[in-house]
């Protein structure tokens, strides 16, 4: 535990929480001592909210189990073999690791070994603002300058940056991802020109993974700034070939903040719907994802600025007003709708109200429709023409025209 630096959080409501007590007592009932580890301390010095808490001990995963049981906590071992269990107290979870070194590291696994030396663990750690750690009363260990780093906005890796990113090439990708949540000023030089050497590995990781990040990366409160850099170096490329510079993306952000990491990458990309189901298949999209992207990048786009307010009424009934919502603000960062014609057209999607077919098919039995296929394609005909005269057939108007179809008319 030597050569770290000492500094001080001010008091935090989450280290003071009955569960976080709780748990830390529990760990060091038999003298032990643990901190709080990674994000928690990094986003607690920085003024941000603390969601995770992570905790280390150099107490290894059975006697942490052992403690955790001894005080009737719930465990679970959730990564027992790199030495992570997980302790669930009021609800909320801890996650619990043993210090490591590691041995030997390949790809996002690495065999490790357990330790009790601090600084050994701090050191296996990507960023230097992550490698921090800090007691119960706010006393922060800093091995390697990673407040500073915090303080500044400088996003740099913890010892070499080829050597770290060599490791597991996914730290490029992470290092964009906290580069754009948490950077400031020019990125750190060495790990920029290392991530931009390795670019071209980025082909070795799994679609998982590359989604992970990106969606994060996106997710991010300005991520413009990153994407550019990003894309200057060709590294957006590397793992999105389909993407451009985010200049419809900055143009989104100006008509909609709200934090939509797919509704951005579909900004971000060139492609029509053929090239969207690409990019979901190779980023191992969810199937809702999947459909959302492609609906997003459909071409001819199914609305446009200067839509009747009954065409547009269609288009809610058919995707509904979330998607529509999607399209309109897509639609006018792309084409450079003015304020006034966004407005107007958010104004009738914020108005509508989802009318639901007054139809069932066992109406249609009722009037004498035959059953199967053809009681579907004449319920799939009438809900076509009730939208066609802007919904406003009800029930009787519909089973009138149905028994006119039906040759059974009045």
């Amino acid at each position: 535990m030597t050569n770290a630096t000492q500094h001080r959080l001010e008091p935090q409501d989450w280290m003071a929480a009955p569960a976080t007590r709780k748990v830390l007592a529990a760990l060091e009932a038999q003298g032990q001592r643990v901190r709080f580890v990674g994000g928690c301390v990094r986003d607690a010095l920085l003024g941000l909210p603390v969601n995770d808490v992570d905790i280390a001990t150099p107490d290894p995963p059975e006697r942490v189990i052992a403690l955790l049981e001894a005080a009737r906590l719930k465990v679970v071992p959730t990564g027992i073999a790199h030495g992570t269990v997980t302790a669930v107290a009021g609800g909320q979870p801890f996650e619990i690791t043993t210090l490591r070194l590691d041995e030997e590291t390949f790809g996002r696994h690495a065999r490790v070994a357990f330790t009790d030396d601090w600084k050994a663990d701090a050191a296996r750690r990507d960023f230097t603002m992550n490698a921090l750690s800090c007691d119960a009363a706010g006393r922060i260990w800093d091995y390697f300058g990673g407040v500073e780093d915090a303080r500044v906005g400088r996003v740099r890796f913890v010892g070499s940056a080829r050597q770290r990113i060599a490791e597991d090439y996914l730290r490029l990708l992470r290092f964009f991802r906290f580069l754009a949540r948490y950077g400031r000023g020019e990125p750190d030089g060495e790990a920029l020109a290392a991530a931009v050497e390795a670019a071209p590995e980025l082909a070795r990781l799994s679609g998982e993974r590359v989604r992970d990040e990106l969606l994060k990366l996106l997710a991010a409160p300005e991520p413009v700034p990153t994407l550019s850099l990003m894309h200057r170096h060709r590294i957006l490329a590397s793992e999105l070939p389909e993407a451009g510079a985010p200049d419809r993306l900055s143009c989104l952000l100006a008509l909609d903040h709200a934090a939509d990491p797919l509704l951005r990458l579909a900004a971000l990309l060139n492609c029509d719907q053929q090239g969207a189901a690409k990019v979901a298949q190779r980023l191992r999209l969810s199937n809702v994802q999947r459909d959302r992207l492609i609906l997003l990048r459909t071409r001819p786009r199914p609305v446009q600025p200067d839509m009747e307010p009954r065409a547009l009424r269609q288009t809610l009934y058919r995707f509904g007003a979330g998607r529509v919502r999607d399209l309109l603000l897509l639609a006018a960062a792309e084409e450079g709708w003015s304020a006034e014609t966004l407005s107007a057209a958010l104004k009738q999607v914020d108005a509508w109200l989802p009318r639901p077919f007054p139809l069932k098919g066992r109406d249609l039995l009722a009037v004498g429709a035959g059953r199967g296929p053809e009681l579907g394609r004449l319920l799939h005909d009438l809900e076509a023409w009730w939208i066609e005269g802007d919904f406003s057939a009800d029930h009787a108007a519909l089973l009138t025209e149905a028994r006119r179809r039906l040759g059974r008319g009045d």
